[in-house]
């Protein structure tokens, strides 16, 4: 039984690093492309990229708004929720079945812990959800910071009752989940919005567009914290101590400089 589900775990954990690889380099992609677009002169078109890659070369135009339905329009999608649910498996496979997920002398039960696991991830949605709509979320650097001090204490809260790799993973698993569900409840939605009314012929609605940019940008700063998440438990300095929220703490706001460095910079 238990060679089954280490032969199961390594089958998900490589699945989900080349599933992860393929979303988050797309989005690094994409931003990047935003940032270095040609300007353009052409009617409804905001700016335009020549790249070379194996071989061949590619005209990339950015519309600043969908003049029609193409026949062919590719959606970048799977990625985000193959990333999702293969780690979502993982964690299923090697915390809430395998590996110790409480902190020792927890009086909480298995299936009690379990349940504080789901509600993390449940709850970071909601909290995003919160600031990113209140007032809080007109100013980008306020939001972030409200954002940064509600992970800071979700792992200490979470520390509580999770063993020290479980909380690690968990703020990971949280930045995850706001991350899928930006791309399956805002930036989906808001690109099939603008599609039909295109096709419908009405005027457009930049608001929509903006939204979804904004839900890229900030999936892109969670990006590098979260894989830091992932790999930290190979490095029990970061979490073996009873001071590791303030190092994850430390560490979270790297991810966010690093990320912001990649995409003003590279």
């Amino acid at each position: 039984m238990n060679d089954a589900l280490d032969w199961l775990s390594l089958v998900l954990r490589w699945f989900h690093v080349i599933a992860g690889i393929m979303w988050i380099g797309t989005t690094y992609l994409f931003n990047w492309m935003e940032r270095v677009l040609d300007p353009s002169t052409k009617p409804n078109i905001m700016g335009e990229l020549w790249m070379v890659h194996g071989g061949g070369f590619y005209l990339v135009e950015k519309q600043k708004w969908p003049e029609k339905n193409p026949r062919v329009l590719h959606w970048f999608k799977w990625e985000s929720m193959l990333t999702w649910l293969s780690g979502m498996l993982l964690l299923v496979v090697v915390y809430w079945a395998g590996a110790p997920l409480l902190e020792y002398g927890s009086g909480l039960t298995r299936w009690q812990g379990i349940g504080v696991s789901a509600a993390s991830l449940i709850l970071a949605r909601a909290a995003y959800d919160v600031v990113w709509r209140s007032p809080l979320g007109r100013s980008e650097l306020l939001g972030a910071a409200v954002c940064w001090a509600l992970a800071v204490f979700a792992a200490w809260l979470l520390g509580r009752w999770l063993s020290d790799r479980a909380v690690f993973l968990h703020i990971g698993a949280m930045f995850g989940t706001v991350m899928v569900t930006n791309v399956w409840m805002t930036i989906l939605p808001n690109q099939r919005k603008a599609l039909a009314l295109a096709a419908a012929g009405e005027p457009p609605q930049p608001e929509l567009g903006k939204r979804a940019a904004r839900c890229s940008k900030h999936n892109t700063y969670m990006s590098v914290p979260l894989i830091f998440t992932m790999i930290s438990n190979h490095y029990p300095m970061t979490f073996g101590r009873d001071s590791n929220w303030i190092v994850l703490a430390a560490l979270v706001l790297v991810g966010f400089g690093c990320a912001k460095v990649v995409r003003d910079h590279l």
